[in-house]
């Protein structure tokens, strides 16, 4: 059985001291540099807003290039965390749900990145959260949505357990509800030693053609989606996607 897990349960005092990993893993500037690059030119000139700011992996950058960053996050540790590096004045961020919460003002850019969307635990809270995003924007303003593609087993019962990545140190093991769309990603690290380390997350998976209708009910359609944040070709293959969606200007 899959079970869902609070954001106030994943994202405590523990994930949040942990969740940095300065120049290595998504912290890599090969992987980081892309995205703020990107996200910098979608935002051309004007003021951004990020969806689950969280620890300002993304904010903190971009706003050193000088782009106006704003924020929503709703786990208060993730955002203590946060401020030890950026205050207030220089990064205001909202501490709430990104499916209702608002900030002043409106923005040329939203973005939700590192499969943030997938911590919205229903389709209807999903919606919410695109047009939480429209309520946001300028008119023509984007909304960027960095999302991993679902792989799911073939003729998968009701629950499954899938094994992800694996690499030195690491495994990703998805236990999966196809009926909800459910599943909870358990995080086993192991070190040097013989002792391992267990972080668990909740997510509900959506296809790319999924989050394009939810864009049309906010009022977006897709501009563009590439494979990464270097603008790679969409394909079949793609186990990622960077999908741009645009605001109507009327």
């Amino acid at each position: 059985m899959v079970t869902w897990t609070s954001h106030e349960d994943v994202w405590d005092e523990a994930a949040a001291a942990s969740y940095d990993t300065p120049g290595s893993g998504m912290f890599a500037p090969g992987v980081l540099d892309p995205a703020v690059d990107r996200l910098a030119e979608l935002a051309a000139g004007g003021a951004v807003l990020e969806f689950a700011i969280g620890t300002g992996r993304v904010a903190i950058p971009l706003r050193q290039k000088g782009v106006p960053v704003s924020g929503i996050e709703i786990a208060p540790a993730m955002l203590r965390r946060l401020r030890e590096k950026m205050d207030e004045g220089t990064l205001p961020v909202v501490l709430g749900d990104m499916t209702t919460a608002t900030v002043p003002g409106r923005f040329s850019l939203v973005f939700l990145v590192f499969n943030g969307i997938s911590n919205v635990g229903t389709q209807a809270e999903q919606i919410a959260c695109f047009r939480n995003a429209a309520r946001h924007l300028t008119p023509g303003g984007r909304f960027v949505v960095e999302l991993w593609v679902p792989e799911l087993p073939p003729r998968p019962p009701a629950a499954q357990a899938v094994v992800g990545r694996m690499h030195d140190g690491y495994i990703l093991v998805d236990t999966i509800d196809t009926v909800t769309q459910h599943l909870v990603s358990h995080h086993f690290g192991f070190g040097e030693g013989e002792g391992a380390t267990l972080f668990h997350s909740s997510h509900r998976y959506v296809w790319p053609s999924e989050l394009d209708l939810m864009a049309q009910l906010a009022g977006c359609e897709l501009e563009s989606r590439h494979a990464d944040w270097h603008g790679t070709p969409f394909t079949a293959a793609s186990p990622n996607h960077v999908s741009v969606y645009r605001l109507s200007d009327r």
